[in-house]
């Protein structure tokens, strides 16, 4: 028997510190260490980059240490308030932003920087920044630059967090395809933080992009008589969130993003019947969101409608939010993938 509920029937409040308690690695990368990252021998930057970010963690919330007395007289640390992760994709740089979360002392938080902007969104500025003053860490995964107003938005509130004493972890938004060289430069980061730009040590991470090849072929979708017997035979005994896909869009225009990840709380997979091409921007983006909540927590997939390679319009596939599309693309892709054909994503 498959236990079925409707997203489209939650509404999740949300109080700041269970917002806040949410600001940690996704189970993808929650055991993830130092130890288990695998360097690549050819590649002598990225053994490099584990012990520069072993030290970096060390540092973290070293100050703290040793009272009034050890403040005044000792040394003074020479470690910068950041450090920025510099690579191609799927070279593992998410891998040692998680190590370092989990290396280091709390209290800290880890999140995208969608999520961050998100939780601005909910809390406001100010609100935001006094709740993370009190952190000894904030890692920032995926910094984007193609909201010039959201960047602006983080640089000041990486600025107001560095001069509270908390150490600053980021890494870059890169995707497979045709988009260039498929990282993100450190000179741009660098020129878009600004004042903080010299407060961050750049630490280049080398390798082949092994996922760089283009969008995955997505599985052919499902008629919507047949979702009903598929959901009983794949997932049995499971939680299943089951929706009309066009009633769904609708209903996220109601909960703000922050509140995504509560949305699908519990949730061990989702049925959506008849998904379409979404047209509106703003729409696109609240997706966006929920697509990489529902990658976070391995949730699969069964849908009928059109094929998620084409869940997006062709101008939005080219246009300034391209990485975001072709990110969810992907990562909705793997999990339909997982669902109709087991195979992990």
């Amino acid at each position: 028997m498959v236990h079925i509920e409707q997203l489209t029937a939650r509404m999740p409040s949300v109080s700041v510190e269970e917002l806040l308690k949410g600001f940690y690695p996704s189970p993808r990368f929650g055991e993830v260490s130092f130890d288990s990252y695998r360097p690549d021998p050819s590649q002598p930057s990225q053994a490099n980059a584990v012990k520069v970010l072993s030290s970096f963690a060390d540092a973290v919330g070293a100050e703290d240490n040793g009272g009034l007395f050890k403040k005044l007289f000792a040394k003074k640390t020479t470690s910068r308030a950041g450090i920025y992760l510099d690579g191609g994709f799927g070279v593992g740089k998410t891998h040692l932003l998680a190590s370092l979360w989990h290396r280091s002392p709390g209290p800290k938080a880890f999140g995208t920087f969608v999520e961050y902007t998100n939780l601005v969104g909910a809390l406001s500025f100010r609100k935001t920044v006094d709740a993370l003053s009190n952190y000894k860490l904030v890692c920032i995964d995926e910094f984007e630059l193609d909201d010039p107003g959201d960047t602006v938005l983080m640089s000041r509130l990486m600025r107001e967090l560095a001069d509270a004493g908390v150490k600053l972890a980021a890494t870059s938004n890169t995707l497979p395809g045709s988009l260039g060289e498929g990282r993100f430069a450190a000179v741009d980061f660098q020129r878009e933080i600004q004042v903080l730009a010299d407060q961050f040590d750049v630490v280049r991470i080398d390798g082949e992009d092994f996922r760089h090849r283009g969008l995955p072929a997505a599985p052919a979708p499902l008629k919507t008589e047949e979702l009903k017997h598929r959901m009983r035979s794949e997932f049995k005994g499971q939680t299943v969130a089951v929706d009309d896909f066009r009633t769904l869009v609708d209903h996220l225009a109601g909960v703000h993003p922050s509140r995504y990840r509560q949305l699908i709380s519990g949730i061990d997979a989702v049925v959506w019947r008849d998904v379409d091409t979404i047209t509106e921007q703003a729409v696109a983006l609240r997706f966006v969101v929920l697509a990489d909540r529902l990658y976070d927590k391995d949730v699969p997939i069964l849908a009928s409608g059109v094929p998620f390679d084409k869940l997006f319009t062709e101008e939005m596939m080219a246009g300034g939010y391209m990485k975001k599309y072709f990110r969810a693309v992907s990562r909705l892709t793997a999990l339909a993938r997982e669902a109709q054909n087991h195979e992990p994503s």
